[in-house]
């Protein structure tokens, strides 16, 4: 099944082309939190009551999707896990040398809001990503049982800033991580390394692969993040990103389309880009 969010923190199932309201269901009554109502039904076990009748319903065409988990409570990246990514930007070395990294959770939007842009003069890029949402806590979890502990998957794009900072700063501005359009659940992916990945800019398709060419596959990928740090549900695992990254332009869109999984869009506003020079911080104390 598909589980959005919509509408100002309601759950809705994906039936079709309508959205059947499962709200007071599967999260019972508000107020959430940041994490969202959808978090706390993962949290809560993933259960989904087999009588849906009589549920409101609302067509998916009216409805304003929100990103599933509007604060998951960490994102994990992993740093050149294709091949043709590492050769592509001529990296030494990949996510075996580098391990994993963190993004911030408040950089994440929904479908259909816009990437800012924080530099009118740095290249910024999109990398489109199947994303792995943790359906049960993982610690030094072993690859044969990794999937296991998978609530579903989703697309994401994992935004950069190609400047100096490190991984963890260059990816984590506001709006850097739309995700969404829902989250399908495990059931219905039997193989998640076997998906087809599309990603286009603008029109233009930049990036096509399939998640079989992942160094780290997702079982793999989750044993190796659970071998460091505790996951939880409701925690984010953005898989890679393969060759055909580039710079994204304000007035862009872009998409992301994942085999089983969904199509995510958003758009980009340069409006409020300054100068690098001009960051905050960019003057450095010397000693006298």
């Amino acid at each position: 099944m598909r589980l959005a969010l919509f509408d100002q923190d309601r759950i809705g199932l994906v039936d079709g082309d309508q959205l059947v309201d499962v709200t007071e269901l599967l999260a019972g009554p508000g107020p959430y939190g940041p994490a969202g109502p959808l978090h706390r039904h993962i949290e809560l076990g993933g259960a989904l009551p087999a009588d849906l009748s009589g549920l409101p319903r609302t067509p998916l065409a009216d409805a304003r999707l929100e990103a599933p988990l509007p604060r998951p409570g960490k994102i994990v990246g992993a740093p050149v896990n294709y091949l043709d990514h590492k050769a592509e930007m001529a990296y030494p070395t990949s996510i075996a040398e580098l391990g994993v990294f963190l993004k911030a959770n408040s950089s994440v939007i929904g479908p259909g809001r816009d990437v800012l842009l924080p530099y009118r003069d740095l290249r910024t890029d999109q990398e489109g990503e199947l994303a792995v949402v943790i359906g049960r806590t993982a610690h030094h979890v072993p690859a044969a049982d990794a999937l296991s502990h998978v609530f579903g998957y989703t697309c994401l794009l994992d935004i950069t800033v190609r400047s100096t900072e490190d991984r963890s700063t260059r990816k984590s501005y506001d709006t850097f991580t739309p995700l969404g359009p829902w989250i399908t659940t495990a059931d219905e992916v039997p193989d998640p390394d076997a998906l087809d990945l599309r990603c286009a800019v603008a029109g233009e398709q930049r990036q096509h692969t399939s998640t079989a060419d992942l160094i780290f596959g997702v079982a793999e990928l989750i044993a190796y993040t659970s071998s460091v740090m505790t996951l939880h549900p409701g925690d984010v695992i953005a898989t890679g990103t393969p060759a055909g990254v580039g710079p994204i332009r304000h007035g862009d869109r872009i998409t992301v389309d994942i085999e089983r999984i969904g199509r995510l869009e958003v758009g980009v506003d340069g409006g409020r880009a300054t100068p690098y020079a001009e960051r905050p911080g960019r003057r450095v104390r010397t000693a006298d």
